[in-house]
């Protein structure tokens, strides 16, 4: 009778939370996503013995397994990982929220166990995440809500290649994997722009050699490319931040703050549409210049392609080796937590002048 009136006031004070807190809501509708993907996931290696799937299909899945084996041969900590897959049944399955006041590149950031702090906060929940974006935004933050087709949990579970991951693009693709499983192998607390930012890395150079070694010039050279597209693209993101946070620092209000954004923007534009147009080798940028600023978004660009020169660097002077370049990484950010990476990464280049995560 004692245990029945525990587990009734249990779940009478976990009812009572569900209705009064959005963050017991929010956990509570992460729990169950994640607890379907996991119930539904396939083994990949039973889904390509069935004559039924799809010859597209089959070959995608097929060369997520090839990917994986090269991971391991890189050192990269692939685990279990991906060798299921689940069809989440919908094209988007998380929608994830950046923020960051009108006058500021301040990202607004979220507290959580085992990462520490993050930029971004992922929703299962279309509604709920809307309802946070808003919610900033009446505070006066810009917001931004983008689609993740993957994500990482750092090997605690054994992460299935998901559908909305699978896009019908064998060197993104590959290299979508690599990202998920650098993850895996190297993770900083506190430290989301170095995380992603050298996943970027082992993604486009690790899909490069791959596919090199397989014989396909055309997927490697492609995989090269948007991995010099990825730096160019943080050079002038790096340069476009810097002329906002001059500008904020002198801070602006009201109209005076909107005619500095639009200028800046303008500015932009020209760069993108005028001497960086003909740069890049694998993006087309008018959609780029086409947006408005948006402090959230650059918060977004940002945590992907920072310092993305450094990392190019230190894997340039090991070798042009992921393998090798990971290994002496690893042992190279050793107890090291937050704005720290970045920092000794900057001091091992002799970068000694500029340490920022700018």
């Amino acid at each position: 009778m004692g245990v029945l009136i525990t587990a009734a006031a249990l779940i009478l004070g976990y009812g009572t939370a569900y209705l009064a807190s959005a963050d017991v809501r929010y956990l509570t509708r992460a729990g169950i996503e994640q607890t379907l993907i996991l119930e539904k996931r396939r083994p990949i290696e039973k889904l390509l013995a069935d004559p039924k799937l799809d010859l597209e299909t089959r070959a995608y899945l097929g060369l997520v397994l090839e990917v994986r084996q090269h991971a391991a041969e890189l050192g990269l900590e692939a685990g279990k990982t991906y060798t299921t897959y689940t069809d989440v049944g919908r094209d988007t399955l998380l929608l994830v929220l950046s923020a960051s006041p009108r006058n500021c590149i301040c990202p607004r950031t979220w507290k959580y166990p085992i990462v520490g702090r993050i930029p971004y906060k992922g929703f299962f929940d279309v509604a709920m995440a809307r309802r946070e974006a808003d919610r900033l935004a009446a505070l006066g933050h810009d917001t931004y809500l983008r689609p993740a087709g993957a994500y990482s949990t750092l090997g605690w579970f054994e992460d299935p290649l998901l559908s909305t991951a699978l896009v019908r693009d064998s060197m993104e693709l590959a290299a979508t994997v690599f990202h998920e499983l650098a993850h895996n192998t190297l993770y900083i607390k506190s430290a989301t722009p170095f995380n992603e930012s050298l996943a970027q890395l082992v993604g486009y150079r690790s899909a490069e050699e791959f596919f090199r070694a397989r014989g396909d010039t055309l997927l490697a050279d492609r995989a090269r490319d948007r991995w010099f597209d990825e730096i160019g693209l943080g050079e002038f993101y790096h340069e476009l931040l810097g002329k906002l946070e001059t500008f904020y620092a002198g801070k602006p209000e009201a109209d005076s703050l909107e005619a500095g954004r639009l200028a800046i923007g303008r500015w932009a534009r020209e760069q993108l549409e005028g001497p960086l147009a003909g740069r890049f080798r694998t993006y087309r940028v008018t959609r780029l210049a086409e947006r408005p600023i948006n402090n959230a978004a650059l918060v977004g660009v940002r945590i992907y392609r920072t310092r993305l020169d450094w990392f190019d660097r230190w894997y340039r002077q090991h070798g042009g080796s992921v393998k090798v370049s990971v290994a002496a990484l690893r042992e190279l950010m050793d107890r090291v937590s937050g704005d720290s990476a970045f920092a000794r990464l900057g001091q091992a280049l002799g970068d000694t002048a500029q340490t920022s995560a700018r």
